[in-house]
């Protein structure tokens, strides 16, 4: 008997066969493998990957349910909130996280979060959100979606509720990232526009189906794709060159209510390794501290009511007086020249 497992465009494909063995059987099914690679590979053009990058699944640092047994999924994993076979459950107006508690020495890899969020609130009037973590120091209770300030390593943040009420630009709820390197404070009453990469907007709170969240960091390149309407398809939201994180940091996921309340479902955690091809001084690189070479800029800098006044005034202000001055110049120029003009004249 014969089990062939293949994962084709992130989907999950098993073949029983039962053969008597015989050299013949053996090369029938090595011929069928032949065949299912072939195919396999192409049909993962319609990926983003090339043709030298696969991944593998990391069951060590993964999450899934029934999220039980101690060699099982979630082994490595420590949660703070109402945990069941199905989901872990984040309720009413509390702070939970969950964080894994293996360092992860993982260069390049693929993160696919399975998550959903409900709530009775209307618009506005819902709880902050959950955040993806990736940081040197593990979760620690704090105002970031339940983790502390001035963290180090990366943060994506599924924001749901606008603190800034000149938040103009954006529609909530909004996904975002940052990478902190210690020294950097998330801004939350600005909902971090100041520090993030840039983001996009997410319809996810209340939705039917479940969301999906994917995080890429690859070859020093951050990309963050979501599937809210379940239709298997991943849609753009962020895309940074650049982006440096250091080995052994650890996964985590936080939400927090506020004084609000919604219900934040964490149903999967996901990672996978992908192996891709590195040059020599790739090989070399050693990353200690997290960096970005290059930001989007986002957000539309709102500035403050009263400096706006000010500039406007200033502005009117040298207007006038420059038209004044120029009126004075040209009846000047005139007068000399009809003063000219008269002396001619005698």
């Amino acid at each position: 008997m014969a089990t062939i497992v293949m994962k084709l465009n992130g989907a999950i494909y098993t073949t029983v066969m039962s053969l008597p063995y015989s050299p013949a059987n053996k090369i029938r099914v090595s011929a069928l493998l032949v065949l299912i690679l072939a195919f396999s590979s192409s049909s993962s053009g319609e990926n983003t990957y090339d043709d030298n990058t696969y991944e593998f699944l990391k069951r060590e640092y993964s999450l899934s349910k029934p999220y039980q047994g101690k060699h099982g999924p979630g082994a490595c994993w420590t949660f703070l909130g109402a945990l069941n076979g199905n989901v872990f459950e984040i309720k009413s107006v509390c702070v939970c996280e969950c964080v894994c508690v293996w360092p992860c020495y993982i260069r390049h890899w693929e993160l696919q979060v399975q998550f959903k969020i409900q709530g009775e609130g209307k618009k506005n009037l819902n709880g902050d959100g959950l955040a993806i973590w990736l940081t040197k120091e593990r979760l620690q209770n704090g105002q970031v979606f339940g983790n502390t300030n001035f963290f180090t390593g990366l943060g994506v943040f599924v924001d749901t509720y606008p603190n800034d009420d000149k938040q103009h630009e954006r529609t909530f709820p909004f996904i975002s990232a940052m990478v902190g390197n210690g020294s950097v404070a998330y801004d939350h009453d600005h909902d971090g526009r100041f520090t993030d990469l840039g983001g996009c907007t997410a319809h996810v709170r209340n939705v039917e189906n479940d969301a999906f969240l994917l995080i890429r960091y690859m070859k020093n390149r951050l990309t963050v794709m979501t599937d809210i309407e379940g239709k298997q398809e991943w849609k753009d939201c962020l895309d940074i060159p650049g982006v440096r994180l250091p080995q052994g940091y650890y996964f985590g996921v936080s939400s927090a209510t506020g004084d609000l309340s919604d219900n934040h479902d964490l149903i999967s955690f996901k990672l996978y390794e992908l192996t891709v091809e590195r040059s020599p001084e790739e090989d070399q690189q050693e990353i200690t501290l997290p960096s970005v070479d290059y930001r989007v800029d986002s957000n539309v800098h709102v500035e403050d009511e009263g400096r706006s006044i000010i500039t406007t005034l200033f502005l009117f202000i040298v207007s006038v007086v420059v038209l004044v001055v120029v009126v004075v110049v040209i009846i000047f120029l005139y007068n000399h020249y009809k003063e000219n003009r008269r002396k001619r004249f005698y």
